[in-house]
């Protein structure tokens, strides 16, 4: 699947990297985009299959619905009303998200945590 993801900033995007492959683009608003920028994500997306990952606070509901027209296809990824924003979710949270989403071929799993160390272990 050739897909890629828009947020608003490059902390969303930075967040996100941390749990998502590299070959899977990212790309950013910067904030409320003008008419350019949404033309430039256009191209940049291209023929991708776009999803939205916007905060869940008022300036994130309207870049979602600025991008929702532009990309009317697209799927939306969301994040916890109590969170203030993509860049501070815990990322099993946004992990679960992007599962939900059926990327979970691109997700960069975190190890899990090797089990604390006993004195017998030690003997």
């Amino acid at each position: 699947m050739d897909i890629a993801i828009i947020v608003e900033g490059k902390n969303d995007r930075s967040r996100l990297r941390r749990v998502l492959s590299e070959e899977i683009p990212i790309y950013c608003t910067y904030g409320t985009p003008s008419t350019n920028q949404i033309e430039t994500l256009r191209k940049q997306v291209g023929r991708k299959q776009a999803y939205l990952f916007t905060d869940n606070d008022s300036s994130g509901k309207r870049i979602r619905g600025m991008l929702r027209d532009a990309f009317p296809d697209a799927e939306h990824i969301y994040t916890r009303r109590g969170y203030p924003g993509v860049e501070k979710t815990p990322e099993d949270y946004l992990i679960e998200q992007l599962e939900k989403a059926g990327l979970e071929s691109y997700i960069l799993y975190p190890s899990p945590d090797p089990a604390p160390w006993s004195k017998e272990d030690q003997i």
